[in-house]
C-alpha cells in the first residue's frame, strides 16, 4: 500500500478530497466554441490569441502550468517576461485553423514530465527563449506554406540555437489535500546571463459579470509576502511567496476599450501585462486588492546556472510557510517514485519506463475543468447583449439539455481543449492502469442525462455534438471493468457495469434508429472519427454523386458494439437471469449485421470483395445503383474488431440464452453459416463469434501484415501504401476524386485539414487490432499461425504477431540502436541532452518514418502506449 494508493482510498471514501486541486486549467480557452457568441460560429476569430489577455472568459480559464480547484473558482498559473517580448507570456501561443497550413497548431515547447492520480506531485517543463518570441514570423511563414509542405515550427526559427533559452520547471507537491507547495526552477541553458521576470498569478474565474449573481470574491495583500483570497463557496486560501517580490492587483474583467472601443472605469484582466510592458501604473489597482493578482519576481540568471523560487497555496494560515517545504516536497517525489515502482515492477527497460511514466503524466496533466451550458450559451446572459438570433438555428442548437461542469480528460488541452466521445473511451484504458475510479467516472459521465441526448446519442465534441464517433464506449466499459477487477484482487464493480449498460442500451437504440438508413442493418455514421479517409466527406448530407454511403466501418463498428453488449449482458446475467434475454437479443442482432454485410439490401452486394479479398464501402446512388469504393484503408480492417470468444461454461450456466441461441441457429441456418466456425470448439472448448471466417481473416491479415501495404516499421498504416503509385480515382459529375497514400500531414482541407488518415499510424485503431489478434488467439491457440511479415516465410501465432505490433508501436518512442527516437524526426531533440528525454505524444505518426504529427500533446489516445508497454 503506497502513500498514493492510500490517498486514493481516502478520496474514494470521501474522507479527504485529494483531487480537489489539480491541473484543471486549459491550455487554450480562446478560439473555442463555448466562448464564441458570433452569428455564424466563427470561433477562431471571435476571441483570438491577441484578444485573450484582455477578455474575461465566460466558461473557463487558461494558463501555463496552471492549477485550479475542481470547480475552477480559484486559479493559479505562472507567467513570464524575458524583457524583450511585446506581451507577457501568460498563455501558450499557436496558429488558428485558418492560419496554419495544416490547421491549428501550438507553437511552443512544453512537456508533461510527472504526475500521480491525486496530483499530489506534478512536474512540467516549459522552454522560453531569451530573444523576442517570433509571433509574427511563425504566422507569416505558415501563410507561405501549402498543404504539401511541413509545418513551420518554433524550432525551425532558430530561436533555441546556442542554447539561448530558459528551461522552466514548474512542480507541485501537496502537503495536504488543500495545501499545495509550488516550486519554480529557472535554468539558463545559455552561456550568458539573461534577465527574466517570473509572475506566479492567482485569480478568480469571473462568475459575477454575467447577471446570475452579484457576489464578487476578493484577493488582497495579507502580509508582506502573502495574499489572502476569500470566496463564499471555496472559503479562504493564502498564497505565500518566499522571494522578495512586488504584489500587483487588477480585476479579471474585460477591457472593453481595447477590444470594442467602449470605455469603462476600473482595471482589467490585462492590467498586470500593461503595468509591466508599458510601465503603466494606472492599469493596476492602487490598493492591494482585486480579483487577479501576481507576485512580480524580477531576476537575472547567470549562464549555465539556475534559480529556484518557492510558493505555497494553503487553506490554512501559515506562520512559517516554508519551514518544512523541502521535506514535504521530497517526500511527495518519493511517493511518486514508489507509486511507479509498483506499476513498473515487470518493466526492466529504463527507457520504456521513462516513456510509460511520461505518457501517464501527460494523461494526468490533460485533465480539464470543462464548463458549457448550451441553453444559457444560446440564450445569452442577463447582463450581456443578446446573442445574434442566427445562433438559435446554428451550432449545437439541438443540444439545449447539455449542461457540463466537470473534470474531463481532454485529447490535447491546446489543440483539442474539449472532450470527444471516442477519444475519451480510449483515454479510459491507460487511466484504468493507475486510477480505475477516474476511468469509470469518465465513461459514466457521457451517459448522464446532462450529457447524453434524450434520443440516446452521445455528444461527439463541441464543434458539433451531433457528429458521430465510432461506438466504442461499451468496449471501453468492459475493458475498464476487467482491469479494475485485476487491480482490486478480483472484486467486480457490477454497479458500474450495470449502470453504464442501461445507458448504452439507449445509445444502441439510437444507432439502430438513426444510422441505418433503410433498416437493413447496414450503417452509415458519417466520418466516424477518421477525418479524410474516404473519397468524399462522409459526414456530408449532400454527396457530390447524390445518394449515401453504406459504410463497411460503420457496420463493423456496430457489429463490435453488439458483441460488446452481448459480453456485458452475459456478465450481468451471472447474478440476474433477466439479462440472458438481452444477451440473446444482441447475439441475434450480430447475426443480422453479418447477414447484411454479405447481402446489402438483399441486392446480392457484399461489402466483402471476393476479387480483392477486402472490405469496401459501397456508394448507394439515387437510381439505386451501387458502386464499391475500392480504397484499401483502415475502413476495410475495422471488421477485424468484431470478435468475441465464449467459453463452454457460458452455455452450461445460461440455459435460457442457450435455448434461444440453439433455436435461432436451427431456424436461420443462412445466418449461422456467416459467422466463423461457430459449431467448432476451439482451444479449451471455446466458441468464436466474428465477422471473419478463417479464410477471410487470413486474407485480411495477408494485406495488413504486408510491408508494401499496411505494415509500417511502427505499426499499421491507415491507408495501404499501394495507393502511393496507384491512387484510387472516382469520376462523378465531371469531377475527379482521388485518394492517394500520404504518410505525413494532410494535403486536403477535409475536416479542417488538421488530421490525416491517408497513410499515417494512429494509436486507437492499432490498439484495437492488437487486442483483436489476442482475442482470435484466445480461440485458435498456438496451432494457428500466419506469415509475418507477409512474404517473409516466417510463421507466427496471432499472439506473437500482437506482441510484434506492440513492439513496433512502442519503438516510436524509445531510442533505437543509434540513440534516436523516431517521433523526433531529424530535429534538435535527438542529440541535445536538454531535449532528448523530454517526450511529446503526438496525435498520429508518419507512416514511413514514425515522425510525430498533428496535435503534439495528444497523450489522450496515444497514451495507450503505456498499456502496450505494460
Amino acid at each position: 500500500m503506497t502513500a498514493e494508493k492510500q490517498r486514493l482510498i481516502e478520496d474514494r471514501d470521501k474522507k479527504k478530497n485529494w483531487r480537489q486541486w489539480g491541473p484543471y486549467l486549459t491550455d487554450r480557452q480562446w478560439g473555442t466554441v463555448r466562448e464564441d457568441y458570433s452569428a455564424k460560429g466563427d470561433a477562431w476569430h471571435y476571441v483570438s490569441h491577441d484578444m485573450a489577455r484582455s477578455k474575461a472568459y465566460r466558461w473557463g480559464e487558461e494558463g501555463i502550468a496552471g492549477i485550479s480547484d475542481d470547480q475552477q473558482i480559484l486559479c493559479l498559473a505562472v507567467a513570464f517576461w524575458n524583457k524583450k517580448d511585446p506581451i507577457l507570456k501568460e498563455r501558450f501561443f499557436g496558429l488558428t485553423n485558418p492560419e496554419g497550413n495544416h490547421g491549428e497548431d501550438v507553437k511552443e515547447l512544453y512537456y508533461h514530465l510527472d504526475s500521480i492520480p491525486t496530483h499530489s506531485f506534478m512536474r512540467m517543463l516549459y522552454k522560453y527563449p531569451h530573444q523576442e518570441f517570433p509571433y509574427a514570423t511563425l504566422a507569416v511563414e505558415a501563410g507561405k506554406r501549402g498543404k504539401t509542405e511541413r509545418e513551420y515550427e518554433l524550432l525551425d526559427t532558430g530561436i533555441f540555437n546556442n542554447d539561448r533559452y530558459f528551461d522552466i520547471e514548474v512542480s507541485y507537491a501537496k502537503a495536504e489535500f488543500n495545501d499545495v507547495l509550488v516550486q519554480i526552477t529557472i535554468a539558463n541553458r545559455g552561456a550568458e546571463s539573461a534577465a527574466i521576470e517570473v509572475l506566479p498569478t492567482l485569480w478568480f474565474r469571473n462568475t459575477w459579470t454575467w447577471g446570475h449573481g452579484s457576489y464578487k470574491p476578493e484577493i488582497y495583500l495579507d502580509t508582506k509576502n502573502g495574499m489572502k483570497s476569500t470566496h463564499e463557496q471555496l472559503g479562504t486560501y493564502y498564497l505565500y511567496c518566499e522571494a522578495k517580490a512586488e504584489a500587483i492587483f487588477c480585476e479579471n474583467e474585460t477591457n472593453t476599450s481595447r477590444l470594442y472601443g467602449h470605455s469603462s472605469p476600473g482595471t482589467f484582466k490585462d492590467g498586470i501585462n500593461d503595468y509591466i510592458i508599458f510601465d503603466n501604473p494606472s492599469a493596476i489597482n492602487k490598493i492591494h486588492k482585486g480579483t487577479k493578482a501576481a507576485f512580480r519576481i524580477d531576476t537575472v540568471v547567470e549562464g549555465r546556472k539556475s534559480k529556484t523560487f518557492r510558493l505555497r497555496l494553503s487553506a490554512d494560515y501559515q506562520t512559517k510557510p516554508f519551514l518544512n517545504f523541502e521535506e514535504v516536497f521530497n517526500q511527495r517525489l518519493r511517493d511518486t517514485d514508489d507509486f511507479y515502482e509498483g506499476l513498473q515492477k515487470n518493466c526492466k527497460d529504463a527507457d520504456e519506463r521513462l516513456v510509460q511514466r511520461q505518457a501517464l503524466a501527460g494523461m494526468l496533466w490533460n485533465k480539464q475543468f470543462y464548463s458549457y451550458d448550451v441553453d444559457v450559451w444560446l440564450k445569452g446572459d442577463p447582463s450581456q447583449p443578446p446573442p445574434p438570433t442566427e445562433r438559435k438555428r446554428g451550432r449545437n442548437h439541438e443540444w439545449e439539455h447539455l449542461n457540463n461542469a466537470d473534470i474531463i480528460s481532454m485529447p490535447d488541452k491546446w489543440e483539442y481543449p474539449w472532450y470527444a466521445a471516442w477519444d475519451l473511451a480510449f483515454h479510459a484504458i491507460p487511466f484504468a492502469m493507475i486510477d480505475p475510479e477516474f476511468a469509470k467516472h469518465q465513461l459514466l459521465l457521457l451517459t448522464k442525462e446532462w450529457y447524453m441526448h434524450p434520443n440516446g446519442q452521445l455528444p461527439a465534441y463541441e464543434w458539433s455534438f451531433s457528429d458521430v464517433n465510432p461506438p466504442v464506449h461499451a468496449w471501453a466499459a468492459w475493458r475498464v471493468y476487467k482491469m479494475d477487477s485485476k487491480l482490486q484482487d478480483g472484486v467486480l464493480d457490477r454497479k458500474f457495469l450495470e449502470e453504464i449498460f442501461h445507458k448504452l442500451l439507449l445509445n444502441f437504440t439510437w444507432w439502430v434508429n438513426k444510422k441505418d438508413e433503410n433498416g437493413n442493418n447496414i450503417f452509415q455514421g458519417g466520418f466516424l472519427g477518421m477525418d479524410n479517409i474516404g473519397v468524399f466527406d462522409r459526414s456530408s448530407t449532400h454527396l457530390p454523386t447524390g445518394g449515401y454511403i453504406e459504410q463497411s466501418d460503420g457496420t463493423s463498428w456496430m457489429a463490435m458494439f453488439t458483441l460488446n453488449m452481448l459480453r456485458i449482458s452475459l456478465e450481468l446475467a451471472k447474478q440476474n437471469s433477466v439479462y440472458q434475454s438481452l444477451a440473446s437479443k444482441f447475439f441475434e442482432h450480430f447475426l443480422y449485421i453479418a447477414g447484411a454485410m454479405a447481402n446489402v439490401g438483399n441486392k446480392g452486394i457484399n461489402l466483402w470483395d471476393e476479387e480483392d479479398e477486402f472490405f469496401y464501402d459501397v456508394l448507394h446512388l439515387p437510381n439505386n445503383d451501387r458502386v464499391k469504393l475500392k480504397v484499401r484503408s483502415m475502413v476495410g480492417l475495422i471488421p477485424f474488431f468484431a470478435v468475441e470468444v465464449l467459453d463452454e461454461e457460458v452455455f452450461q450456466k445460461m440455459p435460457e440464452f442457450t435455448q434461444r441461441l440453439d433455436w435461432f441457429l436451427q431456424n436461420r441456418p443462412d445466418l449461422a453459416n456467416l459467422i466463423s466456425r461457430w459449431g467448432e470448439r476451439g482451444k479449451n472448448q471455446r466458441h468464436l463469434l466474428s465477422l471473419l471466417r478463417g479464410h477471410r481473416m487470413k486474407q485480411l491479415l495477408k494485406r495488413m501484415l504486408d510491408e508494401r501495404e499496411f505494415l509500417s516499421p511502427y505499426g499499421i498504416r491507415a491507408l495501404s501504401r499501394i495507393h502511393l503509385d496507384n491512387p484510387y480515382r472516382l469520376y462523378a459529375n465531371g469531377t475527379e476524386f482521388t485518394v492517394k497514400y500520404n504518410p505525413g500531414e494532410s494535403d486536403s482541407y477535409m475536416f479542417g485539414g488538421n488530421s490525416n488518415w491517408r497513410g499515417p499510424i494512429w494509436f486507437p485503431v492499432n490498439f484495437l487490432i492488437i487486442e483483436s489478434l489476442e482475442r482470435f488467439h484466445h480461440y485458435y491457440g498456438d496451432d494457428f499461425k500466419v506469415e509475418y511479415p507477409t512474404g517473409s516465410g516466417e510463421l507466427l501465432t496471432l499472439r506473437e504477431i500482437a506482441i510484434q505490433l506492440s513492439r513496433r508501436m512502442v519503438s516510436l518512442f524509445v531510442k533505437d540502436a543509434d540513440g534516436n527516437r523516431p517521433i523526433h524526426g531529424g530535429d534538435l531533440q535527438q542529440r541535445n541532452v536538454h531535449f532528448e528525454n523530454n517526450l511529446l505524444f503526438h496525435e498520429y505518426f508518419d507512416g514511413d518514418t514514425g515522425r510525430g504529427l498533428g496535435a503534439n500533446h495528444q497523450t489522450g489516445w496515444t497514451g495507450l502506449v503505456a498499456k502496450l508497454i505494460q
